[in-house]
């Protein structure tokens, strides 16, 4: 008896206003950046050992399906990074003063 080939098969799931790879908690946004930084499949996989070459290939098959609604998805997140960014410049602006010092420093080191 021969098994029958998966014909679909679900790689990504919606939880918390937010996309994820099926069964994990690495969001698809994750796999999504690397991607669009020229990073190769087998590389993202290699990053994310929890995840399968299968599953990494399933991530931007559904990305490159929906490329239009994920793209609007990521800008809308880094929008909202940005605004609590600016937040907590202005609440804590002698603490950010220290922080972006120390990260200048550091990459001087580099």
């Amino acid at each position: 008896m021969t098994a029958s080939p998966t014909l679909a098969k679900r790689y990504i799931e919606q939880r918390d206003e937010g996309y994820w790879l099926e069964g994990t908690r690495i969001s698809l946004d994750s796999v999504v950046y690397a991607f669009l930084n020229g990073e190769s499949p087998e590389s993202i996989a290699q990053n994310f050992p929890l995840l399968s070459l299968e599953q990494v290939y399933g991530a931007i098959a559904f990305y490159l399906a929906n490329r239009e609604l994920i793209d609007a998805y990521l800008k809308e997140g880094e929008e909202e990074f940005e605004k609590l960014q600016q937040s907590f410049r202005e609440k804590n602006m002698l603490l950010y003063q220290k922080l972006k010092a120390a990260q200048i420093q550091k990459q001087r080191k580099v």
